[in-house]
């Protein structure tokens, strides 16, 4: 009896123990995370600044208070204020927000980590979701963060306000500002939530000093403006860009300047019937969210982000990091395609004299050829453009290495219905090791190619260079436009689409002026 006594102390003080690990001191209180298998530890749903409510909406992050106890943190927070998640194109629910909770109330952030005790502290990922700044959250089942954890890079997800919760300006907001502009204040969300990782993650077992910023797509576009905005410089030390850049201000990607912004936002509360800003905070969520117009992306204001981006890279004076950056096959985002015919004389009346050129890079002799022509016409204008120049000016004004890739795995699908390619955020699963996270009838060569996808990431996190044992060499980009194409074999070789992406920047170059 004696010893089944001592043994069940022991088991109780043992629990004891493991219960009492998982809670950590952090800058404004203690949290409880949640034990995972694999000896993973998740933090989720931890508040980075205070609620952006009340007299807090349409401002900088605030400084979070701090509580008294400990805050359970073992389920993701709020995602941010934005309409209810539904599938389409080839974006299914796990993609998606969760259906609830959905609140103004949204910045939390998450953390995966394993053997915190250890005395050598982990390299740092902080990754930033897309949604065209107008939708999304880090509660998507495809961000989980086991998998990157469970290769001892910690994993940190953000939640930023979208729409026009995170982006309005209007001449009172900028008024009432110190530094009279408005708008931008997701990317102030981002930076809040990178200054927590500085103040904190050193906690959680990782290493405030070694910080990698990943996104995609809009989260892409973010780490873009991440690297020219003042207030992030020295926040992190790494970049990775999937899908996603910045670097043309006109026709699809203009960038509106404050004077623009404060003029649509002033329109925005006119067409709300409000008279004050005041009133304007004082609508409901869910009336603003229904209203249309104001400025829902980031602007040009001058000062969180003080030119734009294209200056500020032929200047030389963004974060000088390495970077890893690319897009995928099929990265498109509409599938609406016209006739061969119809095509043609698309291209005629949008490019004028470089009609002839774009026709022969993107010919249409039949049907077929159209589709497949719109198909990579789409994704050059809209990410290969952006990212081909951000890399050519990284290299001219930078001095750390540049990695660029080409997804191109075609996704394996149940049926005609789900075939999309190697489809925008089609990579998302493979670089984060998380196959199991979305239904799709995957093949043995998925998951060799998410292995070796994943740890070039993880590579890139450690030392900034995605080179290591067990996978195929990656060239840097360099003068010779060196492209790393992962698929089911995966090699390195001269960008395939190069003489395409040249045009594009020559045309825009000329339209920039």
């Amino acid at each position: 009896m004696k010893q089944l006594t001592l043994c069940l102390c022991f088991c109780i003080s043992a629990l004891m123990l493991s219960a009492q690990s998982l809670v950590i001191q952090t800058s404004a209180g203690k949290v409880e995370g949640l034990a995972l298998e694999d000896g993973i530890e998740a933090f989720k749903g931890i508040p980075f600044a205070s609620p952006p409510v009340g007299d807090n909406r349409w401002k900088a992050p605030q400084p979070v208070k701090p509580w008294d106890g400990v805050l359970e943190c073992k389920s993701f927070g709020p995602s941010p204020m934005q309409a209810a998640p539904s599938p389409f194109m080839f974006w299914s629910s796990e993609f998606l927000i969760p259906e609830e909770p959905i609140s103004e109330d949204c910045l939390y952030l998450n953390v995966w980590t394993r053997n915190r005790s250890s005395d050598a502290l982990k390299p740092v990922l902080v990754y930033i979701y897309g949604g065209g700044f107008r939708s999304g959250g880090s509660g998507c089942p495809i961000y989980d963060g086991k998998a990157v954890a469970e290769k001892d890079v910690l994993f940190v997800t953000i939640n930023y306000r979208v729409g026009v919760f995170g982006f309005l300006a209007h001449p009172e907001l900028s008024a009432e500002s110190p530094d009279h502009t408005s708008g931008n204040y997701a990317l102030l969300d981002m930076v809040a939530a990178l200054q927590w990782v500085q103040e904190n993650i050193e906690q959680f077992g990782g290493d405030p000093a070694n910080v990698t910023i990943a996104g995609q797509s809009a989260g892409a576009f973010a780490v873009n403006y991440l690297t020219v905005m003042p207030e992030a410089r020295g926040l992190f030390h790494k970049a990775i860009a999937q899908s996603g850049g910045s670097f043309y201000g006109r026709g699809a990607f203009s960038t509106p300047g404050l004077e623009q912004a404060e003029e649509q936002g002033a329109k925005f509360a006119e067409d709300l019937g409000v008279s004050s800003l005041a009133d304007l905070r004082s609508q409901s969520a869910e009336r603003i969210l229904l209203a249309t117009g104001g400025t829902q992306g980031p602007i040009v204001d001058g000062i969180v982000v003080p030119a734009s981006i294209y200056e500020i890279y032929l200047e030389g004076s963004q974060s000088d990091v390495p970077m890893l950056m690319g897009w995928n096959e099929e990265d498109v985002v509409f599938t609406n395609y016209v006739g061969a015919e119809e095509f043609g004389k698309q291209l005629s009346g949008r490019f004028g004299s470089y009609a002839d050129s774009f026709k022969k890079l993107y010919p249409a002799h039949s049907e077929e050829e159209a589709v497949q022509s719109q198909i990579a016409l789409s994704r050059d204008q809209v990410f290969g453009s952006q990212v081909f120049t951000w890399a050519l000016m990284q290299e001219q004004t930078g001095d750390d290495p540049v990695y660029l890739y080409n997804f191109n795995r075609s996704l394996p699908a149940y049926g005609p219905e789900t075939e999309f390619g190697a489809f925008h955020s089609g990579e998302l699963v493979y670089a984060y090791d998380n196959l199991a996270t979305l239904d799709r009838p995957w093949e043995p060569v998925d998951q060799y190619i998410a292995t070796i996808m994943s740890q070039y990431w993880v590579n890139f996190a450690r030392q900034g260079n995605p080179n290591g044992p067990g996978v195929p060499e990656w060239q840097p980009f360099g003068p010779e436009y060196k492209v790393q194409v992962i698929d089911a074999e995966t090699r390195s070789e001269v960008l395939p689409d190069l003489s395409r992406l040249q045009l594009w920047r020559q045309y825009l170059e000329e339209q920039r002026q």
